[in-house]
């Protein structure tokens, strides 16, 4: 998988002028001014305009030439990867012609109606004779062009009410009534899809690339995901991502067995189809960064005019950022992200494409420097020193046994919330009874540990449960309000405070089990209290004590990732750090850079490192081992430090 890539947009109107610009040369000289060594390009687009002669669709009507022949000839000449992209989900001009073919959102006349008349991009059907029309066209490219690989976007499981959609869930013995009916078939439909345009790529190579795009990757949906040669993971964060996006789907995706992936930003100030913007440089050298320090290659968004001219301005700005990433390549290659933590992801649990429990946890993860991944249920536990299940009820049998042996084996485990509830009971032994729900919202924690504010009692709006403490140690402590607020029954402007005449136990430790009654993961992501924070790091930390593998005192916005090179027996931390602003109503950027200067790091090595350096000018830093353990100082990080902790004898 090449790491320097650039997903080039091309979603023309028909009646613009198209390619008259286009140069090889001038296309060649952005890919090289930018350091790219593979670009996505365009057979069909959103319109449903193919850009080059086609005998199963139609070329755009102001194109004169084959602009995607030309550029994959381009491409081969400078030695880039030219995938080609075709859009699959939105077809506008086959929405227009075929109306039997369009997706239909609502039984509700009147909401479809207000859908097809949106200015956007519309959805086509897949269980439709729209498949067949669109595996026609990638059999062409296929056959036509025998490209490295095809990129099919807009894709995703739909619930359609389609006249064909009704009558084959009717022949199944489905309700369309029914949502879990309707979802079924939505996912039979899918993979119907995934199935025919996979065939369709395999009829003419066995070697190319195949993407799906749907802008997320599903924790769990090994179907979804092994439909696929590699992944994308796009995550633009000025489009709304933000920056902590792409760590957490990264943290998922890197423990899949055998599969590559890219890190996909845009050179954009903010979100795709945005002609004219541009982020700062640093920026763009953070995002890649960041991209390559969690184990992903790097994909970078642009669109082209329809002219056909690539913007030179563009291509100085992904060269900034890509002459970086390609220096850095040797110590990329064969890297394995190192992780001490795994999280029971709850959108593996529930299928939540919005799991706040995730969020809520990559979060603290992230602010606290832990070394961690998300994980699903076929994960293998024993990999990791702690598993964290956040919040969510887990209800399957096997996976309750599967965090039984774990625990047995001394794997250590946090729980909140739900997640080690079953039948009304601990399905661990925390030394603690369950006792239910508590009917109070919000209460109040009393830490048993020092906090930044002291020890007194920190509001804790969420849910929580009621437990007995029998055998246990007792982390932090409960309180009450007086009461609820509601209309008979308030005080002040948001809730009554504390009743401080009785305490419970709210969070247990026993063993290599704690427990945290409340969910504090999802409260997290919501409400971003430092109370909550601080209460997950102090059992945290007690469940780990020395046995963390990297620590860096870098500010809570920093990022701290390990790889490790097997082949070349080292390991390389990453330590990031960029400063964020808000601009405009919610647009979060880079602009300046705030250098950390004298982070001292640990790492845990099994053997005295025989040199310690900078991965760049691998200048040598002085370094002590002790108890296991290399101590070292990097005199300044801008950006992104590379520290290569090599163990050759």
């Amino acid at each position: 998988m090449r790491k320097r890539q650039v997903h080039l947009d091309f979603h023309t109107n028909g009646t613009l002028p198209v390619g008259k610009n286009f140069s090889k040369e001038q296309f060649q000289a952005a890919l090289k001014a930018g350091h790219v060594d593979s670009i996505t390009v365009f057979s069909k687009c959103h319109h449903g305009w193919s850009y080059h002669p086609t005998e199963v669709n139609e070329m755009h009507p102001e194109l004169d030439f084959d602009l995607l022949g030309a550029q994959l000839e381009a491409c081969k000449e400078i030695n880039v990867n030219a995938p080609v992209y075709i859009s699959a989900g939105f077809d506008e001009k086959e929405f227009l012609k075929r109306p039997e073919w369009r997706y239909v959102c609502s039984e509700n006349k009147e909401e479809q109606a207000e859908y097809e008349n949106e200015v956007h991009f519309h959805l086509l059907c897949f269980n439709t004779g729209y498949l067949d029309f669109l595996c026609s066209q990638i059999e062409e490219v296929m056959q036509k062009y025998n490209p490295c690989g095809i990129f099919l976007d807009i894709i995703s499981p739909k619930v359609c009410y389609c006249e064909k959609c009704v009558a084959d869930m009717k022949a199944l013995g489905l309700d369309i009534k029914s949502e879990k009916d309707r979802l079924e078939f939505a996912e039979i439909t899918f993979k119907k899809y995934t199935e025919a345009t996979n065939r369709a790529v395999r009829k003419y190579s066995d070697t190319a690339t195949i993407f799906h795009n749907s802008g997320h990757i599903p924790k769990g949906d090994h179907g979804f995901i092994e439909s696929n040669t590699h992944l994308e993971l796009e995550s633009l964060p000025t489009g709304g991502w933000g920056y902590d996006h792409f760590p957490l789907s990264a943290a998922y995706v890197r423990t899949l067995k055998n599969t590559e992936f890219l890190g996909m930003t845009g050179k954009f100030h903010q979100s795709w189809g945005e002609f004219g913007g541009f982020k700062h440089p640093n920026a763009l050298i953070y995002e890649t960064s960041l991209s390559i320090a969690n184990g992903a290659g790097c994909s970078i968004g642009d669109q082209m005019h329809p002219l056909g001219e690539m913007n030179m301005a563009t291509y100085g700005l992904i060269g900034k950022a890509y002459s970086l990433v390609e220096a850095k390549e040797p110590w990329l290659d064969g890297a394995v992200n190192v992780a001490d933590i795994a999280v029971l992801s709850e959108e593996a649990l529930t299928g939540s494409r919005d799991a706040k429990a995730d969020i809520g946890a990559n979060r603290m993860l992230l602010e606290s420097n832990y070394l961690y991944n998300f994980v699903d249920a076929e994960a293998d536990f024993s990999e990791y020193k702690l598993l964290i299940l956040p919040d969510a009820a887990i209800t399957s049998e096997v996976l309750i046994e599967k965090i039984r042996n774990y625990a047995a084996n001394g794997g250590k485990v946090i729980a909140s919330g739900e997640a080690l509830i079953k039948d009304g009971e601990f399905f661990l032994d925390v030394g603690a009874v369950f006792k239910g729900k508590n009917e109070f919202s919000p209460t109040y924690y009393i830490p048993c540990h020092d906090t930044v504010n002291g020890k007194t009692e920190y509001i804790m709006r969420c849910n929580s449960n009621k437990i007995e403490a029998v055998d246990c140690e007792v982390a932090a402590y409960m309180q009450n309000p007086y009461f609820n607020r509601t209309l008979e029954h308030f005080c002040s402007h948001m809730h009554a405070p504390n009743n401080p005449e009785e305490s419970f136990p709210a969070a247990i430790i026993k063993g290599g089990v704690a427990y945290i009654g409340w969910d504090i993961f999802t409260a997290y992501a919501r409400l971003g209290h430092l109370c909550f924070k601080e209460l997950f790091k102090s059992v945290a930390e007690k469940m780990l004590g020395d046995d963390t593998t990297v620590y860096a005192d870098v500010p809570d916005r920093a990022v701290v990732t390990l790889t490790r090179q097997e082949k070349k027996n080292r390991s390389i931390l990453h330590l990031l750090y960029a400063h964020t602003t808000v601009r405009g109503e919610n647009t979060e950027v880079i602009e300046d850079t705030v250098p950390l200067y004298n982070v001292k790091c640990s790492v845990k090595c099994s053997s005295k490192p025989s040199k310690i350096t900078l991965a760049l000018s691998e200048a040598e830093l002085d370094f002590e081992y002790n108890n296991g353990r290399a101590e070292f100082t990097v005199p300044k990080v801008d950006i992104h430090s590379m520290v290569v902790i090599d163990e050759n004898s």
